[in-house]
Order: structure tokens, then sequence, then C-alpha cells
């Protein structure tokens, strides 16, 4: 009789292996994460056009009639709506894997695979939101008569880009989440917060030159200022500098969100 021990992977190596051997788990609970969202609403999927639809009118109303700031030369609506999905997304990720494994608590003190399948599929379910709204960002072009230019190709390499910045930053908080559960509290302050310190309602290039590097050091600067430049074209130009600054800020959050994960993930199936 042949006795099968299923034990975690001692090395890096081996967790990765593991991680490509359970996709088929990640399949099954980004599929669930996706269908429960909408599961017994009104309007379903709508809803993740709505939200960004009435931001877009609200930040158009105050920004661009009120405080009257800069566009770049394309319509106000279209620069709040490329700016609102990139930020909507990574706020819905951190927010959904933050929650994720105290969420199949029950799951995971039954079984072993690779604890970072939970959080990832969490983000990924925010994805499949952001290519939804996708949708309504060609809508409106096609209202403005903005048509996109060659950049327009890039853009999957900064939707890439924005699925990195919020999957370190959401490791590092779910892991925090499960040994500190009044970190929940903190987390939608880190969201909010987040939000005003990030170019969603205006430019990056509103900023005062001699501060625009050290705002650069906020990952969804350098993701909202690519996916304006890759969607509208225009005056909308990357400011390469801080470009960079927030490409390496996201790379040493997921190095860091990895690192403390996987550090901590042993003890997941104990404290949950």
């Amino acid at each position: 009789m042949t006795r099968l021990i299923i034990e975690s992977g001692r090395s890096h190596r081996e967790y990765w292996r593991d991680l490509w051997r359970y996709r088929e788990l990640f399949y099954v609970l980004a599929w669930r994460d996706l269908s429960v969202r909408y599961k017994q609403t009104a309007i379903g999927v709508v809803w993740a056009l709505l939200q960004p639809f009435i931001t877009m009118i609200l930040f158009t109303f105050i920004f661009g009639r009120l405080a009257k700031m800069p566009s770049g030369g394309i319509p106000y609506p279209l620069l709040v709506l490329a700016g609102t999905l990139p930020w909507q997304f990574i706020s819905m990720s951190l927010s959904g894997a933050s929650q994720s494994l105290v969420s199949n608590s029950n799951l995971i003190s039954k079984v072993y695979f690779p604890r970072m399948i939970i959080p990832a599929s969490a983000v990924v379910t925010s994805l499949a939101d952001l290519l939804i709204q996708l949708l309504l960002v060609a809508a409106t072009m096609a209202w403005y008569h903005v048509w996109p230019t060659w950049r327009i190709v890039v853009l999957p390499g900064f939707v890439f880009i924005a699925f990195l910045a919020a999957l370190g930053p959401g490791l590092l908080i779910t892991a925090l989440n499960v040994t500190y559960r009044d970190f929940r509290y903190i987390i939608p302050f880190i969201v909010q917060c987040g939000f005003f310190i990030s170019p969603v309602g205006y430019l990056s290039s509103a900023v005062s030159e001699k501060w625009r590097l050290l705002y650069s050091l906020n990952p969804a600067v350098g993701v909202i200022d690519g996916f304006r430049w890759a969607l509208l074209g225009g005056e909308n130009q990357i400011y390469f500098p801080g470009f960079i600054l927030s490409l390496v800020m996201s790379a040493i959050l997921l190095w860091l969100g990895i690192w403390y994960f996987r550090k901590m993930e042993r003890t997941f199936a104990d404290v949950i």
C-alpha cells in the first residue's frame, strides 16, 4: 500500500512548482469570487461600470468645472475615467485580498495548498472588473471622438504592471490581517489615503516639479500615468524618472509582500 504525504515545499523552487500544480484551484477560486460578487444583485455586472461612471461625473464637476484643472488637451471626463479604472482596480484588490485568507479559514485549516493562491485569486477577480470597465472607456472615447493611437498596443503591459502593483501590497496586508485582526480597520484608511495621493482626478504634472519625484514613490502614480498615456494620447506624456521610480517601488513591495507572506504562511492554519 502506497502512502502519499502532502507537505509544503521546503524550498522556493518547490513552492513555485506547487503553485503551478494547484493552478486549477486558482481558477476555481477566482471564478467563485467573481460569480459570488454579482450573485443575487439587481443589475449584475453593471455595478462594475456604475462606480467609475459616477466618479467620472463627480470629478469632472469638481476638478474640471470648479477647480478648472488642466486636462492635457483631452476631455476631462476621459482624463478622470482613465485614472479611476487603475486606481479602483488597485483599491479593490487590496480590500479583497486582505480578507481572503480569513474568509477561507475552513479551507486553510483542513488541506495543504500554496496559500498565495487565495489572495492572488482575489486580485484576478478585480482584474476581471477592470477588463469590463475598459468597455466604458471605449464608449466614452467614441462619444468624444477620441480615437486610440499606436500606444494602445502597450496597454496590456500597463495592466500587468497594475496587477503586480496590487499583488505585492495585497500579499503583505493579507498576512498582516491574519496575524493582527484589528488590521482590517486600518485597511480602509490606507485605501482612502491612497486615493487622495494618487492622480485620479487630475494630471500628475499638476504636482510641483520640486515634489514630483517624491510623489512618484506611490506605485499607483506610474500605473495611472501609464494608463492615460496608452489610452488617450494627446499631450499626455509620461514623466519617466517618476515612472521608473514607481516601477522600482512596485518591485520592492512585491518582493516584500512575497517574502513576508512566505515567512508567515506556515502559521496561518494555527492562528486563523
